[in-house]
């Protein structure tokens, strides 16, 4: 079996080094690189191509969010893991907007990250259980807003889209941003914000994080 190509990504080299301090030791991975910020972050990936990178959130230059957008976009095979001391909501869901396969904090024990890293190179994502909380909390929330408010027309379908209003909602769920949806399909970002627009209205959604989810539980996530 081949081993796990890790590229480790934070601005601290201390915590840089005890990662591959533990993980160079760990059996089935590999550290093929590190990054201090998300600049260096997008180019190793993309010279690298790891299979998991992790990733810290809040550093100079680029932060982990679009370092995250990048990288998916460049490479969908690469998984990102955000490894972060922080929780809040925001950053949680902007994150996994963004693309992130999981969202661990770094007092995480090094067995269970390299359980996370194994698990994340097998498709499966990997939430700290605050986080999985917080998530669980919104879909309470929304599934109470739907039962008060029962008037409201179903949901279109995706046959109501356009094949490429389709394609621009595809690279919405690998959390591609507006201007890398443009430079994918080689149109204008004004023409871009139109689709989603269109998009959002088509299927009765309130915002990107809703297409995403949209689109990958109907079957409509990045062609492989």
């Amino acid at each position: 079996m081949d081993e796990i190509r890790v590229l480790i990504v934070d601005d601290h080299a201390m915590v840089r080094q005890g990662l591959r301090t533990f993980l160079t030791l760990s059996e089935g991975i590999e550290v093929v690189g590190e990054a201090a910020n998300g600049l260096e972050a997008v180019e190793q990936a993309r010279q690298y191509q790891p299979d998991i990178v992790l990733m810290d959130l809040v550093m100079p230059q680029l932060d982990g969010i679009e370092a995250t957008r990048r990288i998916r976009a460049l490479s969908p095979k690469t998984q990102v893991l955000a490894l972060t001391s922080f929780i809040d909501d925001e950053k949680v869901f902007t994150a996994i907007e963004a693309g992130a396969l999981g969202y661990l904090l770094k007092d995480v024990s090094p067995d269970d990250l390299v359980e996370a890293i194994k698990a994340a190179h097998r498709g499966e994502a990997q939430l700290h259980p605050e986080v999985t909380k917080k998530l669980m909390g919104q879909v309470i929330a929304r599934a109470k807003q739907a039962e008060a408010a029962p008037h409201q027309p179903s949901k279109a379908g995706a046959k109501d889209l356009t094949e490429r209003e389709l394609e621009v909602l595809r690279l919405i769920a690998t959390g591609s941003s507006n201007r890398e949806i443009a430079q994918t399909l080689t149109i204008a970002e004004k023409t871009v914000k139109t689709h989603v627009s269109n998009i959002l209205s088509k299927l009765h959604l309130a915002d990107r994080t809703q297409a995403a989810i949209y689109a990958l539980q109907k079957g409509l996530g990045p062609e492989k």
